[in-house]
């Protein structure tokens, strides 16, 4: 299977910062502006406006290829954060506590952060 997708790789990988900048950045979205199913947006001056503003921004970014190895790792942090403050404290793992989606974002992002932009990306 590796040599069949060996040719892959660059592409496969440049789908996978997309895919997950996107999806990160409609949970900035959800949290700001109240899209997606959200009930109301959240206060700009709060942590959770703070973590928004980095999903929406971060995501839009880590997804264009912008910025991608600092932003992502910036990213990364913020779901290591967010584990431990919202998710930990209501149990030892993940699957049970709903943090699974924080621990993968954020070692998906440290992979980002650590591999840089790769194919269809912006590079700044």
């Amino acid at each position: 299977m590796t040599k069949l997708l060996a040719p892959l790789r660059p592409t496969i990988y440049a789908l996978l910062r997309i895919v997950a900048g996107v999806l990160f950045s409609f949970h900035g979205f959800q949290k700001l502006f109240g899209l997606f199913g959200a009930s109301e947006a959240v206060s700009l001056l709060s942590q959770r406006g703070l973590a928004g503003i980095i999903e929406s921004v971060g995501g839009v970014c880590i997804a264009l290829g912008f910025f991608t190895s600092p932003i992502a790792f910036l990213a990364s942090g913020q779901m290591a954060v967010a584990y431990f403050l919202a998710h930990a404290p209501r149990g030892l793992w993940p699957i049970t506590n709903g943090g699974e989606l924080a621990v993968l974002f954020c070692w998906v992002f440290l992979y980002i952060a650590a591999n840089g932009t790769g194919k269809w990306g912006v590079r700044a």
